[in-house]
This record gives C-alpha cells, structure tokens and sequence, in this order.
C-alpha cells in the first residue's frame, strides 16, 4: 500500500490572536476538560523538568496529556513550555510555549502551535474556574500578587466572575505594577489600585493571588491575612506563603493530587515535602466538585485554598478549541510532514 501524505496545521501566534477565541470560550472549555478529569475522563502524566545549565537563568516544564472528550475519539498533546524570569531584560515574555497535538488512534501529529496564550489563559481560566465553586459569590475585593504572565487572565476573568467593588495589584518592580494596573483600568471599570506591598494587596480581601516570580522562597501572602470566607489561590513556581498557612483552612483543593506531589517546584512544595498537605488532609480535586462528586462551599465563613499547578490536560483542551476555529477559518500555514 502506498503511504498517504501526512500534513499538519502550523499556528503561529500572530494567526492565533486573528482567531479572537473569547475569554467566556476558554472559561467553558477548561471547566469542561476538569468536569471530564473529575469523571475519569482524562489521561495524562505529571509534568517533568528540564533544568539547563545556564547559571539559573530558567529551566523548561513539559507536560502530556489526552481528553477522550474531545473530538471523535480523543485529542492528545505534548507541551514544552519555558519559565524564564529574566526574560524581561530582553523584552521576552518569561514563558514561551509549544503545543503539539496527535491523533490518539494513528499517532499522527495534527498541529504545532505557539502555546504562549493558552498558558496565559487557562492558568487564569483555572483561577476563575476554581473560584466559581470555591470563593463566596459575593466576593468585592481582589488582592492580587504578581503582575506579568499569567495576572492579565487571572484578575480579569476573576472580575467577569465576581461584584467586585476594588482590585489590588503590586509586584516587585513599581513601573511594572504601575503598568500593570493602567492595562487592567483599560479594561475594566472596577477600581483598580498599584499598592507598594503583598500586606496592602491581601488586607481585608475575599480573593487572595499569589502569582508572584520569586527566586528563593519569601512569605508574602500571610497566614495573619486570610480572613474567615477567604479564598486563597497560591500558584507561584518558588513559595511565597508561610508554613502554618493550612493550618487555618477549612478546606484545600488541588487540580491534581499526583501533580501536587511531583517535581521540585510549586507554592506548597514544602507543605506537601513535610506533611503539612498529604492525600488525606486534602478536601477534593476540583475536578470532584466540578463534576458534583464532592461539595465545593458550603459555608459563607469557610477558609478555602485551591492550588493549581497548571494541568496538561488544559492545555490539551484550549489547543482543540483553537484548532478547531482555524480549521473552519483556514488559518495556519500547512506543513508537509511526510
């Protein structure tokens, strides 16, 4: 039998922009993809790392997963995607991603893609996604820590979801959080305020950030600051919280209980390393409560924590999503693979 050509979708991310894939779009599509995780429909390893010898300027995640959900019979994808903080000084964005997406029954790839947006937004679309179950409906202020990658998605899709009456936001660096403010009034017409410290961003606030780039663990978010009927998301890759921090919450929740435990990176790495989080202290994987296997909040005053590490699987979806729109626009370049 004479083999068939084999082509595949190259997509660039100015073609992915033209695309204008809207943030309801990718809210649905990650809450979609946890529903299918928290049901089983999902397979995917924990994320591996890529550490350089390049005097620690940054190292590499990659992550591997497949939704039987998605298409006739499935959709698998590879990621490889960079964290490199001082990309700035270089006028890069700190992470820079590839998506690659296979045919689960032939092993055909289908598309490579620059996956840069797609780990900016589900990142912020799994922060919205938890906090749709997890933070009190009646949430008014947003204090919010970090101001580059993913904090564009985090805080605005937190204000589609939320009555927000005023979002804090600081970072390290003055013009950057002064920046990052003036983007979000762009978009917004809650108050937004660049605060100098992590102390005046949490203070008295229902929905708790913590994206920050730190290089060596520093406590910003507080245990003292999370107050009853709090929620709190921390995400950085290196700790910004306190250790005691769980010891006020009447709930945790992770994406992934093996994703939790793997890898040297992740805010409660030491929590998790020191038993202060183990498979029985934790609540549920929101993938259970998304998919009505276990409760979300069930009291206005309950401290609740949601750690997200950022799931394969979610990129996996956001990528068929945007496929699937340049399939029907013909957007792409088409490359011959053999």
């Amino acid at each position: 039998m004479t083999e068939r050509a084999i082509w595949l979708r190259f997509l660039s991310g100015f073609d992915i922009d033209e695309l204008n894939i809207g943030t309801d779009e990718v809210i649905a599509a990650v809450e979609g993809v946890v529903d299918a995780h928290g049901r089983g429909r999902t397979v995917f390893e924990p994320r591996t790392h890529l550490v350089p010898d390049n005097g620690g300027a940054g190292h590499f995640n990659i992550l591997r997963g497949h939704v039987s959900t998605l298409g006739d019979h499935g959709l698998s994808g590879v990621k490889v995607v960079g964290d490199f903080v001082p990309n700035y000084l270089q006028g890069l964005p700190s992470e820079l991603a590839m998506m690659t997406l296979f045919d689960p029954a032939t092993g055909v790839p289908l598309a490579i893609m620059d996956a840069t947006l797609i780990t900016e937004v589900r990142t912020g679309a799994m922060t919205a996604v938890g906090a749709k179950h997890l933070a009190r409906p009646d949430s008014k202020i947003l204090g919010h820590v970090g101001a580059r990658g993913t904090a564009f998605a985090n805080v605005t899709m937190l204000d589609r979801l939320f009555p927000l009456e005023e979002i804090r936001v600081t970072s390290r660096r003055p013009e950057s959080r002064e920046a990052f403010a003036d983007r979000l009034r762009t978009v917004t017409d809650t108050p937004v305020r660049a605060v100098a410290t992590a102390d005046e961003a949490y203070a008295d606030a229902d929905i708790l950030v913590e994206a920050s780039r730190l290089e060596q663990p520093t406590p910003l978010l507080r245990t003292a600051a999370v107050k009853p009927g709090a929620f709190v998301v921390p995400y950085g890759t290196v700790s910004a919280v306190e250790l005691d921090l769980l010891d006020v919450m009447d709930k945790v929740v992770v994406d992934d209980w093996r994703e939790s435990r793997s890898g040297r990176f992740g805010a409660l790495r030491a929590h998790v390393d020191t038993g202060r989080l183990t498979e029985q202290s934790l609540h549920a994987q929101i993938g259970e409560i998304v998919s009505g296997a276990k409760p979300g909040r069930e009291r206005p005053d309950e401290r609740i924590l949601f750690w997200h590490r950022g799931l394969s699987i979610l990129d996996v979806a956001l990528a068929h999503l945007i496929l699937t729109r340049a399939e029907a626009a013909d957007t792409g370049t088409m490359l011959r693979y053999r």
